[in-house]
């Protein structure tokens, strides 16, 4: 029985390494990047262009899928990946950003979360067995113990909270995955913001508890640079080398590179496709803001260096005029674009790993990533 992750190639200069993650729909390769697909669909791309683009996996997120269409639906429907018709592998979400990102609506308590649906004001208590379970009957591929994190900055009283909580809650998602005798994986978060020892006895406790994967939550919400890379640093050395680091929510080029070099394997954030969808474009030679008004007769494609269909077949121009005329067709080709940017750089890390050019090929991407709107 293969292993359900195994590390393929490691570069000599940093802690970057390449495997496989193995899953019952299919492999994914790290270093990975998971479009988001919070509602079980990737905004403005059907899933044979997600596919074609290069993803091993979509995001989906359990609190919104419980919410609508709900549990009901989908199980009589077989499950989420016969539900969306996807039959790669899926990741879900637990629900403990929507504690954070809809806190006004949240009451946090030790037994689990009250939640004041966003839909409708309903009242919906869940613990974190409850989380498990919601996961377990979407039949999703990774699912993650739900954990609670706090803003940056926060007191030194809560952000231990925080830990305390998650730990608990880690112990109990272990718990009840085990009464389900499921082949999906599960993986716990660890919490503790920027302040080493919390999330040194996070990381440590959540070791203790014995997850598939280990996921690094409550980061890159505007802490200081150098104190995330210093936790990524740390983490790279406490956490197991036999089992995936996902960094969660971060999706700036910059970040991600520093961040695989520091040995993370896996990420996920909406930063290309809602860009898109905004008219900002990434492209090899730097960003593209298209809405600007010297696009207005630029026959060029977005990027020369991209074959993917939007810069194979559109000028500038053409995307501009459909951006400014608030066309649907603006938001499906910009994604496209910048969804397969994303996926090509992750492509291309890999390799620079497995040839042992990690360090060349961040150093290079990293000076045209820091240009703006350039080209």
């Amino acid at each position: 029985m293969k292993k359900a992750f195994e590390i393929n190639t490691k570069d000599s200069r940093s802690s970057a390494r390449t495997g496989v993650i193995n899953t019952t729909h299919g492999q994914i390769r790290t270093p990975a990047f998971a479009p988001v697909a919070s509602q079980g669909t990737v905004k403005a791309l059907p899933h044979n262009l997600v596919k074609d683009l290069g993803a091993d996996l979509i995001l989906v997120n359990a609190y919104h899928l419980y919410l609508r269409p709900g549990l009901e639906t989908i199980s009589e429907l077989g499950g989420v990946h016969s539900f969306i018709s996807w039959d790669k592998p899926i990741l879900s979400d637990s629900g403990g950003f929507q504690i954070y990102s809809l806190s006004p609506l949240v009451k946090v308590k030790r037994s689990g979360v009250q939640f004041a649906s966003h839909l409708d004001g309903t009242k919906i208590f869940l613990t974190p067995e409850d989380v498990v379970d919601i996961q377990y009957y979407l039949g999703t591929d990774i699912m993650m113990a739900l954990d609670y994190f706090v803003p940056y900055p926060s007191s030194k009283e809560d952000m231990r909270d925080s830990v305390e909580l998650t730990t608990q809650w880690a112990q109990r998602s272990k718990k009840q995955y085990l009464t389900r005798n499921s082949h999906q994986l599960l993986w716990g978060i660890t919490q503790g913001s920027v302040d080493w020892e919390l999330r040194m006895k996070s990381t440590e406790e959540l070791m203790a508890v014995d997850f598939d994967g280990y996921a690094l939550g409550g980061l890159g919400i505007g802490e200081p640079k150098s104190q995330f890379m210093e936790v990524l640093e740390k983490s790279d050395i406490l956490l197991p080398k036999e089992k995936p680091r996902y960094l969660m929510g971060i999706g700036y080029i910059k970040d991600i590179l520093d961040a695989v070099e520091r040995g993370i394997d896996f990420f996920d954030c909406v930063l290309p496709t809602r860009n898109a969808r905004n008219g900002t474009i990434f492209t090899s030679q730097g960003k593209i803001v298209i809405k600007n008004k010297k696009y207005e007769t630029d026959e060029r494609p977005l990027d020369a260096n991209c074959s993917c269909y939007t810069c194979r077949n559109f000028s500038r121009a053409y995307l501009r005029h459909l951006y400014e005329r608030n066309e649907i067709t603006s938001a499906i080709l910009n994604t496209i674009h910048n969804l397969y940017f994303y996926l090509d750089i992750f492509e291309k890390i890999r390799q620079a790993i497995q040839n042992n050019l990690f360090c060349n090929f961040k150093k290079k991407l990293i000076a045209i990533n820091e240009e703006d709107d350039t080209v």
